[in-house]
């Protein structure tokens, strides 16, 4: 993943392409780059490091010119070094060109363009673009671009600027985001909205195939033939300030914080009450609740028809899907799998035309979920979108979309993003169970009204955030720690170490308590850290059993409990509690805690909470 910008008007293009990487730097920093075209000449710096270095390159010079790409990258291709930052560029310097994704046959395209004379100066995929617009130029840049992307293969998000042609930049998509921003006399290229949103709301935001010639004064939208195509603009309806941190120290603390809000904007419109009628075959109860989902337009029959049930994710929208699936089997009673999309179309899966499909993604944008939605629609099967980006490739693709309003979420690691997934995952299993009529009238109504609460439950958990801050100064600088729980409570064990150690580099395992003595226990050993989640009621006796497995062996145990729960406390050295509800709604409560646990860890240890090395915010090459 990578951050492209562009610019092209009567303004200084270096300030604006400045400005949209400092927006845009949580989708790569390892080095970043700018090139500006002065009207003779096309200036390029660019730098290794995070965004900070190339400021400081460019400390008391601003390079002229009203044209100009930049790009931040997250390197997949060659090291991260000075010659490997884009900007790129041809032999002769008259092409540069910013992308973000993958050339997947660009190793044959090199070896060919060497033979034919071009000099290559880094190790990235990137480099045989120009080059090979440099070949295919005759004097019309955009038939030029249009063969390029004949001969390339894989994902892309490409900007193009050349020397000879000064009033047009070119842009083109496949597979990775890329849109263009319209305003008065200028106009803009970015990877994601942030980059734009204080220049202006109105966007194209660009299909796979489509490429984009855009001036200062028009955007011209084709496919890769070269024929128009007639695009609405998009008007992007959250402020600048909600990408800001408002503020907060971090953007995730601020995303954390932000959870009952989100909650609340996911459930708008999902929950419908349910007035007492004689006519009303709908009726759920007397004055009662019921889920629907009207872009669905699901029925029984529809239901009827599904033998099997597919949810594809990677990463923490992976571990969404595993609640998910525990949330369809337990209320609609039909059968589910989770597979990881990074894993799920080198198994040959069986599906086919009575399968449904359901992919999980903040973004919209993650490459292996996109690429397993596209094998499953293949095989004939009915495909579902769960995202937090409008428009995003993820939504295209898919028969029908769901999606989740957390609104921006900046830190790479997801917080309010997991949460509203839980629950248009809840929502979504109570809807199909409404359809299949596998749960009582009474349940239903019982589960809308808790679930309505939890927005407010969410905001008490993050009132007294002292204890938690506390546990983090004592054990942060522990290298292992351990989470167990069983049944929902070890789906969120498994969310909870995965942030720890996003952020906090610290190493973390979660397990599944029943599974203690296959193997685990000869991790624990005195004093090492051991998060415990005891929510279920229904294997809460089983959990406190295997508490005191690791207990026994001296570990320091911090539970995760519900208000009232007086009997966890006897066995373990610490407890934190969170408002009690239904165990299947608690995991929105309990997870809470854990974000927190490991964002005060990172602060504790001296991490850079919002930008953890190695990581990017979205997986766009696979």
């Amino acid at each position: 993943m990578c951050g492209i910008v562009g610019y092209i008007g009567d303004k200084s293009a270096a300030n604006f392409l400045i400005d949209g990487l400092t927006k845009l730097e949580y989708r790569g920093y390892d080095s970043a780059g700018i090139a500006v075209f002065d009207g003779n000449e096309i200036f390029i710096e660019k730098s290794v490091g995070r965004l900070a270095s190339l400021k400081e390159k460019l400390k008391g010079y601003t390079p002229k010119g009203s044209i100009g790409i930049g790009h931040t990258r997250w390197a997949t291709h060659g090291r991260p070094s000075d010659i490997n930052a884009h900007p790129h560029t041809d032999c002769h310097g008259d092409f540069v060109v910013v992308h973000n994704g993958i050339i997947e046959n660009y190793m044959a395209l090199k070896e060919d363009l060497i033979e034919r004379g071009h000099k290559f100066l880094s190790e990235t995929d990137t480099e045989v673009v120009p080059h090979l617009l440099e070949e295919f130029y005759k004097g019309d840049f955009a038939s030029a671009v249009r063969e390029v992307l004949k001969k390339i293969e894989g994902s892309y998000s490409l900007v193009f600027m050349s020397k000879n042609h000064h009033d047009e930049l070119i842009c083109a998509k496949q597979d990775n985001p890329l849109i263009v921003g319209i305003g008065e006399g200028e106009n803009f290229i970015a990877s994601d909205i942030p980059a734009i949103i204080n220049k202006t709301r109105s966007t194209y935001i660009l299909n796979d195939g489509e490429i984009a010639i855009v001036k200062k004064n028009s955007v011209e939208i084709t496919d890769k033939n070269g024929n128009k195509i007639d695009k609405k603009i998009f008007n992007v309806s959250w402020n600048a300030e909600a990408a800001e941190k408002g503020g907060y120290e971090h953007f995730m603390l601020k995303e954390i914080n932000e959870q009952p809000k989100a909650i609340r904007d996911t459930m708008r419109g999902f929950i419908k009450q349910i007035r007492p009628s004689k006519n009303n075959d709908e009726r759920i109860a007397k004055d009662g609740s019921s889920i629907i989902f009207p872009e669905l337009k699901w029925n029984p029959d529809f239901l009827k028809n599904i033998d099997k049930v597919y949810i594809v994710a990677c990463g923490t929208a992976y571990h969404a899907g595993l609640v998910g699936k525990f949330y369809i089997e337990k209320l609609a009673r039909m059968l589910v799998e989770v597979d990881l999309a990074s894993e799920f179309r080198y198994r040959d899966p069986i599906i086919d035309e009575k399968t449904l499909t359901i992919f999980i993604s903040q973004s919209g944008e993650t490459s292996d979920t996109i690429a397993a939605m596209k094998e499953s629609k293949r095989l004939g099967a009915k495909t579902l979108a769960i995202t937090n980006v409008i428009g995003s490739s993820l939504a295209r693709e898919a028969d029908q979309v769901l999606y989740t309003i957390a609104g921006p979420e900046i830190a790479v690691a997801s917080t309010k993003a997991y949460t509203t997934q839980l629950i248009l995952m809840f929502m979504l299993a109570l809807y199909m169970a409404q359809l299949r009529k596998t749960v009582s009238e009474d349940r239903t109504r019982e589960l809308i009204s808790l679930l309505k609460k939890i927005p407010a439950q969410i905001s008490e958990t993050l009132s007294d955030v002292d204890p938690i801050k506390t546990f983090a100064r004592s054990y942060g600088f522990n290298e292992h720690v351990f989470y167990i729980g069983r049944s929902l409570d070890y789906d969120v064990a498994l969310e909870g170490a995965l942030k720890l150690k996003e952020i906090s580099y610290i190493h973390a395992e979660a397990y599944a308590a029943g599974e203690l003595k296959h193997g685990t226990l000869a991790l624990i050993v005195e004093g090492v850290p051991v998060i415990a989640l005891a929510t279920q009621k229904s294997v809460y006796d089983k959990t406190i059993s295997n508490i005191k497995e690791v207990k026994a062996r001296d570990a320091v145990v911090i539970g995760i409990a519900a208000a009232g729960d007086t009997e966890l406390e006897k066995y373990i050295d610490h407890v934190i509690y969170v408002p009690d509800t239904d165990e299947l709604l608690i995991p929105l409560l309990t997870v809470v805690p854990l974000q927190l646990l490991a964002y005060y860890s990172a602060i504790t240890r001296g991490c850079d909470v919002d930008k953890p090395r190695n990581l990017a915010k979205s997986v766009t090459v696979e």
